[in-house]
C-alpha cells in the first residue's frame, strides 16, 4: 500500500473511532509508526487530510449506493441493502465526526452536505418512485416531500442531544429511523415484502 493510502486509512480509523477534533497530526504519525515529515510530505496540514478523506469517503460511498440500485429486485429491498451498507459504516464511527467536521473543517462539511442534497436527495426521490410503480408504496405520497424529510433523517443518529451516544447506539437509531420510514411508506404489498425480507434476515443471523 502506498504510503499516502496508508495515512488516509490511519486517518479515517483514528477519526472514527475518537471523532475528528481529539486527533492531531503526532496521533497519525505514532500509530503509522512514521515521522511528522513523512506525514507532511503527503498533506499539507490537518485539514487537507480531512478532506482528502471526505472525497474519498464520498466516492466510496456512492459506489456502493449505486450497486445496492443496481443489485436490488425491488424498491424496498434497495432500501434494505442501503440500510446494511450505512451499518457497516456506522459499526465504528463516533458521533462526534460530523459535529467535528461542520465545526472545524467546514469546507469538507459543505462536501458532505452537496452529496447528501444532490446524490442522496435523488437516489431517495428515484427509490421512492420506483416503489410507487412497483406497487409497494402508497400512490398518494408525494415524492418530493418524503424525500427531503428522510434526507433530515440521515443526520438525526448524529443529534448528541436528542440521542446521547451513552445510551443510544447509532446504528440502532438509524435502523429504527429507516425502517419506520419505510413502512409508512408501504402498501400492503410493500409491508409484507419488508416482513418476509426481516424474516429471512434474521433466520440467516441464528
Amino acid at each position: 500500500m502506498e504510503t499516502k493510502e496508508r495515512i488516509i486509512g490511519a486517518s479515517k480509523e483514528l477519526f472514527f473511532r475518537l471523532g475528528i477534533r481529539s486527533v492531531t497530526m503526532d496521533d497519525i504519525a505514532n500509530h503509522l509508526g512514521m515521522s511528522k515529515k513523512t506525514l507532511y510530505q503527503h498533506f499539507i496540514d490537518k485539514d487537507q487530510l480531512v478532506d482528502t478523506l471526505v472525497d474519498s469517503e464520498i466516492s466510496c460511498m456512492q459506489t456502493e449506493i449505486h450497486s445496492c440500485c443496481v443489485e436490488a429486485s425491488n424498491a424496498v429491498e434497495e432500501v434494505l441493502l442501503s440500510m446494511e451498507m450505512s451499518n457497516r459504516h456506522f459499526s465504528n464511527l463516533n458521533p462526534m465526526v460530523l459535529f467535528d467536521l461542520h465545526k472545524f473543517h467546514f469546507g469538507s462539511f459543505q462536501k458532505f452536505l452537496h452529496h447528501k442534497n444532490t446524490f442522496l436527495h435523488e437516489i431517495i426521490r428515484n427509490n421512492i418512485r420506483r416503489g410507487i410503480e412497483e406497487g409497494l408504496y402508497r400512490k398518494d405520497i408525494n415524492s418530493e416531500i418524503l424525500s427531503r424529510l428522510r434526507l433530515d433523517m440521515l443526520l438525526m443518529p448524529f443529534n448528541m442531544e436528542a440521542f446521547p451516544p451513552a445510551q443510544f447506539n447509532l446504528t440502532d437509531v438509524s435502523n429504527a429511523m429507516t425502517e419506520n420510514f419505510l413502512y409508512g411508506l408501504s402498501t400492503e404489498k410493500g409491508f409484507s415484502l419488508i416482513e418476509s425480507y426481516k424474516q429471512r434476515k434474521k433466520q440467516h443471523d441464528q
